[in-house]
């Protein structure tokens, strides 16, 4: 539970300068969410409304063609082309958010050229957040 989770850490451990890397955090669970019929973008924002700001966002960008060409797509109940598309234009509404640092990254190159866009992005982030107060998600 991503409420738990920052609690558990806390904004003081954040403020402190330790370092937390999360998968999906609340972009995920708002896109995925909103994707479905009946489930306004704002609506699905609200439960995460407060957490702490992320200093940077990644999102792997890969065409839905390539996905299906990698093992195992289409087995998991949201992998169907029409939710996708869905979904991703909840992720692109959500990066139209001009206070939030989103940097999109081409997830169909190799391993390691992924790898490596991700480090420098990282190592950016992490410098810079040393400089600025912690924010909160969405206010």
């Amino acid at each position: 539970d991503l409420n738990m989770t920052t609690q558990a850490w806390g904004p003081e451990k954040l403020s402190q300068g330790v370092t937390l890397v999360v998968d999906r955090y609340a972009f995920s669970g708002v896109a995925f969410t909103s994707a479905k019929k009946n489930f306004s973008l704002d609506w699905c924002k609200q439960p995460d409304v407060g957490l702490p700001q992320p200093d940077l966002i990644l999102f792997l960008q890969l065409g839905l063609a390539d996905a299906a060409t990698r093992g195992e797509f289409g087995r998991e109940r949201y992998e169907d082309r029409a939710f996708q598309e869905r979904a991703l234009q909840s992720f692109q509404q959500l990066m139209g958010d001009s206070t939030l640092n989103w940097k999109v990254v081409d997830a169909s190159r190799s391993i390691e050229a992924v790898h490596e866009e991700i480090r420098v992005l990282s190592e950016d982030a992490i410098r810079n957040a040393a400089q600025r107060p912690l924010g909160a998600l969405w206010k």
